[in-house]
């Protein structure tokens, strides 16, 4: 899974005529009043046991759900598409990028796939750029909002969501720093209270085979667990050449993949997958601390950031068991994605790939052979039916603490030292930069084990 998503957002943003706008906010208003008094009316349905279709129920008025994309990168762009294919009746209405190029690009690429270029109605007044194109679109008239920028401003466009009274699919993971990670939790704590959908993009957790092996190792089918093996090992990925008018933040944003600030470092913006899926056969529980050693082996250039190329992480639990985490982005080395976990009785085995799925215990051998499932539409799927339902589904407390996993261990290779959970949740290490603006960008420092201190 590599995640492309892009903040795309520029210093100036498409401003709507005034009255339009203030006659567009008042149709939301009613909109969304009228919606979530049928979502409501919905739930009482599903509550006495009624068979007739929660659907049923907005029929009477405009049960349009009304999307805005926020980072119109690789993975935006898909997510959209996946949200316009998860409903009859959804409609992409408003797009936000850093840069004014990717989302006309990604606009593009969306009008030309066969099946939803009629649910598309973005047109230039709800085109937002800008470090703030998010709060523009947000305040558009959506009810539904994709957030797939760089993880680094998940955290804000969390609460402003959340304040906003939207629903919302956040890509993975949701913080690069403790800050952040407390900033998130409290925001989907606040989405309960209101009742609203957070579905994460952590999309493992939505394929039916990854749910099965997980539910037979919480029917004991492995026994207890002792060990957890977490393995992503891949090549390189993208790197964009500086153009001459780009100052640094450009070029930051544009790479943001290789700053610590922006993506978290690779052990959280992608590694996020696998460890989560360990966390999940623990029954979402997490370790009591972490210690391990990376660094910059192959991608040493001054191109790449400050970012590690490799990270080996060994994570404890109160109980004994452990999680050993490896993680690699090295050209001409063996790939392997997967996760294993051993217990008293037997070991299962997840992969992304047919029969990949298994559990071998001292009785039998176990190979799932169900529905393949598409990961990335399942989870809109489900994120759409709990709308039209009334019966919101809330990701963020597992989504949160994994990313706060991934965390920990970058914190314990960047320092060289033995960090606990409560430490790394505590911790006063803010990655947010003095300020949003082009020209100068955050000083890029590089970690040295033993050097870089804890904060």
């Amino acid at each position: 899974m590599l995640p492309v998503a892009s903040p795309e957002f520029s210093s100036s943003r498409v401003s709507c005529d005034q009255s339009a706008e203030s006659s567009e906010k008042s149709d939301s208003a009613s909109r969304r009043q009228f919606l979530g008094r049928a979502a409501a009316s919905a739930a009482g349905l599903v509550a006495i046991g009624s068979t007739a279709s929660a659907r049923a129920v907005h029929a009477a008025g405009d049960d349009t759900l009304r999307v805005g994309l926020v980072g119109c990168g690789g993975r935006g762009t898909g997510a959209a598409a996946q949200a316009l294919q998860a409903d009859a009746n959804v409609r992409l209405t408003a797009m936000a990028d850093m840069f004014a190029d990717r989302l006309e690009t990604s606009l593009a690429t969306l009008q030309k796939q066969q099946g939803i270029g009629g649910k598309i109605d973005v047109p230039s007044q709800r085109r937002f750029t800008g470090f703030d194109g998010y709060k523009a679109l947000f305040d558009s008239g959506v009810d539904v909002v994709l957030l797939a920028t760089p993880p680094h401003f998940r955290p804000a466009h969390l609460q402003a969501a959340v304040d906003a009274g939207l629903h919302i699919f956040a890509e993975k993971p949701v913080a690069v720093d403790a800050p952040g990670v407390r900033a998130v939790l409290a925001a989907c704590e606040q989405a309960e209270q209101k009742r609203l959908s957070v579905v994460s993009g952590l999309c493992l957790r939505y394929h039916q085979g990854f749910r099965e092996t997980v539910q037979r190792i919480h029917d004991g089918q492995i026994g207890k667990i002792t060990t957890l093996y977490a393995n992503d090992y891949r090549g390189t990925i993208w790197l964009k050449n500086r153009e001459p008018d780009w100052t640094d933040m450009h070029y930051q944003m544009r790479n943001w993949y290789y700053y610590t600030w922006l993506s978290g470092d690779f052990n959280v913006e992608q590694h996020v997958h696998f460890l989560d899926v360990c966390a999940w056969a623990m029954g979402d529980r997490y370790p009591a601390k972490a210690i391990g050693m990376g660094g910059r082996q192959q991608r040493t250039g001054p191109e790449y950031g400050n970012i590690y190329d490799h990270h080996a992480v060994v994570y404890e639990y109160e109980d004994g068991a452990r999680l050993i985490s490896n993680t690699r982005q090295m050209r001409g080395c063996r790939n392997d994605m997967s996760a294993r976990v051993v217990g008293t009785r037997g070991v299962a085995s997840f992969r992304e790939s047919r029969n990949g799925l298994t559990i071998e215990n001292d009785q039998d051998t176990w190979v799932y052979q169900g529905e393949d499932t598409n990961i990335y539409q399942k989870e809109h799927d489900d994120l759409f039916a709990s709308i039209r339902a009334g019966q919101p589904i809330n990701n963020g407390r597992y989504m949160t603490h994994s990313t706060l996993l991934a965390i920990l261990g970058r914190m314990a290779t960047y320092t060289g030292q033995e960090i606990t959970w409560q430490q790394a949740l505590n911790s006063q290490e803010d990655l947010t930069p003095p300020n949003y603006a082009w020209g100068p960008a955050p000083e890029v420092k590089i970690a040295v084990p033993g050097v870089t201190k804890f904060v």
